[in-house]
């Protein structure tokens, strides 16, 4: 079984995509790893922005603004 890419408390970027409503890209923290057989890995997150959580694919993210500046995590708050 695949492993997850990202881990809880991990900052992360979701992406626009065909699939991604408008209004729903931007900064999130991981909340849950869940579970699946699929080959794309699926995750629990919270919005930096609006507090609203989402379930979404791991090709729908990247790593988020403070990987991208060196910053440790997790993330609180």
């Amino acid at each position: 079984m695949q492993r997850h890419s990202y881990e809880i408390g991990q900052s992360v970027e979701l992406v626009a995509g065909v699939l991604t409503p408008p209004g729903m890209t931007g900064q999130y923290v991981i909340t849950r790893l869940l579970p699946n057989d699929a080959s794309d890995r699926e995750y629990r997150v919270k919005s930096e922005r609006d507090g609203h959580e989402r379930v979404v694919r791991e090709s729908q993210l990247r790593a988020g603004r403070a990987a991208a500046l060196g910053k440790g995590w997790p993330v609180t708050g």
